[in-house]
This record gives C-alpha cells, structure tokens and sequence, in this order.
C-alpha cells in the first residue's frame, strides 16, 4: 500500500511537472501573439496619423488655394 501511494504520489509529481511546461509554453506563445497584435496596431495607427496629416495639408493647401482665388477676383 505505502508503494502504491508513493507512486501515485510520484506520478503526481511527473504530471504537474509537464502540466507546468505545457502552462509555460502556452503563456509564451500568448504573449508573443500579443505583443504581434500590439505592434501591428501600434504600425496600424501611424499609418492613419500619416494619412491623416498629409489630408489635413491637401485640405489646408485647398483652402489657401480657394481663399487666395476668392481674394484675387475681389480685388479685381
């Protein structure tokens, strides 16, 4: 009996031992998918603030465009 619980106490051991591993491995391989997203969000959201100045600058130059015309047919 003292043999029998010894090994299932030993198989136990060897059980949460990988169990640990497997754990590790999965929290690894999360926080590699995580930081992928993040960074992909991060190059995401540069872009759009890129796209986003160089439309605000199209806009302003339009505008100056526009105001200048608008100025140059008053004076004359």
């Amino acid at each position: 009996m003292k043999k029998l619980f010894i090994s299932f106490a030993a198989l136990c051991l060897v059980a949460s031992v990988y169990s640990c591993r497997e754990t590790e491995k999965k929290a690894e391989d999360a926080m590699d998918a995580t930081e992928g997203a993040v960074e992909e969000a991060v190059d995401a959201t540069k872009d759009a603030m890129e796209e986003t100045k160089d439309a605000m600058e199209d806009a302003v130059d339009t505008l100056s465009n526009a105001v200048e015309e608008v100025v140059e047919e008053v004076q004359h």
